[in-house]
């Protein structure tokens, strides 16, 4: 199973106006991203994907269409976790047979409080369900949505039971110094921070790249600050995708990430979100646009 790393967006899903995932603009966008985008991989349906709103109908719909589109999935990984535990194995059972290079799974996060055996049994169930020939697991440690982390010695001891199944963890709390420990501690598996910002300490703190929602918007600056590591071209990269990102998180995010993938695709459909999330009002909007203007954001995409 090949290792995902580099620069991974958490892509964004366009929506029909019957809010179905439009599935021809999610192809799209995925293949832009890995080109124009400057990306080397892709995050399909995670938090920014909007991916708990869907179905597991919807999902495995949207799964199935971009294995068929003949993009490289070797350089994708899919959200799989859900609340129930047969959703999960569902899902990724599915990621694994279509040939994901990851799949992504969320802690079973409806109960609250649960000992770190009981969530490393989790795990090892989901994982004995679907097979571990062939799957590349990575854990999504997002405590502020879930209220379940992955602690690190679970993280650790389940590292040492499936040793080349447990691929990595995907680190959205915001704290680097859980995805700095892990990486230390946990030296086998890849660990990637949520900020572009990361991608200057990546080599020195052992992390495998960034996967962020903002990368829909700064791959081609987070490209050069993560494969140009060291230089000065990539500490200026780095503080550029960095003012962007802060830019783009001056309204909420994932309404902010897909209205700009609007200007940047020219298509006004990009700005539906599924409910309860929802689109930047107008005033929204202009503030965003203010603080993308003071960013090389026009510069990159030539908007």
């Amino acid at each position: 199973m090949p290792r995902l790393t580099g620069v991974i967006a958490a892509a964004a899903t366009p929506l029909r106006d019957d809010l179905t995932i439009d599935l021809d603009r999610l192809i799209a966008h995925c293949h832009w991203l890995l080109v124009e985008g400057g990306c080397d991989a892709v995050n399909l349906l995670g938090t920014t994907g909007e991916a708990t709103s869907f179905s597991v109908e919807q999902r495995l719909a949207a799964m199935k269409a971009v294995a068929e589109a003949g993009l490289p999935l070797h350089r994708f990984m899919v959200g799989t976790g859900a609340s129930a535990l047969e959703d999960a194995v569902r899902l990724t059972g599915t990621a694994k047979a279509l040939g994901f290079a990851g799949a992504l799974l969320l802690p079973p996060f409806y109960y609250k409080g649960i000992d770190d055996e009981s969530l490393g049994a989790y795990v090892d169930t989901v994982i004995g369900k679907v097979g571990a020939d062939g799957l590349g697991l990575y854990l999504y440690h997002i405590p502020q949505n879930t209220g379940v982390p992955w602690p690190i010695e679970v993280v650790s001891r389940l590292a040492e039971r499936h040793p080349g199944t447990l691929a990595g963890l995907k680190d959205s709390s915001g704290d680097i110094a859980y995805s700095t420990d892990l990486a230390k501690r946990v030296p086998g598996i890849a660990v990637f921070p949520s900020s572009e910002a990361t991608l200057g300490l990546a080599k020195a703190r052992g992390f495998a790249g960034c996967i962020s929602a903002t990368t829909n918007v700064t791959g081609p600056l987070a490209r050069i600050a993560f494969h140009q590591a060291g230089s000065p071209e990539a500490e200026a990269a780095v503080a550029a995708a960095g003012a962007l990102r802060a830019a783009l998180s001056s309204v909420t995010l994932v309404a902010a990430v897909k209205d700009t993938l609007a200007e940047i695709h020219g298509d006004a459909a990009w700005r539906r979100l599924h409910p309860p999330l929802r689109a930047l009002t107008e005033a929204e909007r202009q503030t965003l646009r203010a603080a993308l203007a003071k960013t090389e954001y026009a510069r990159i995409h030539s908007v």
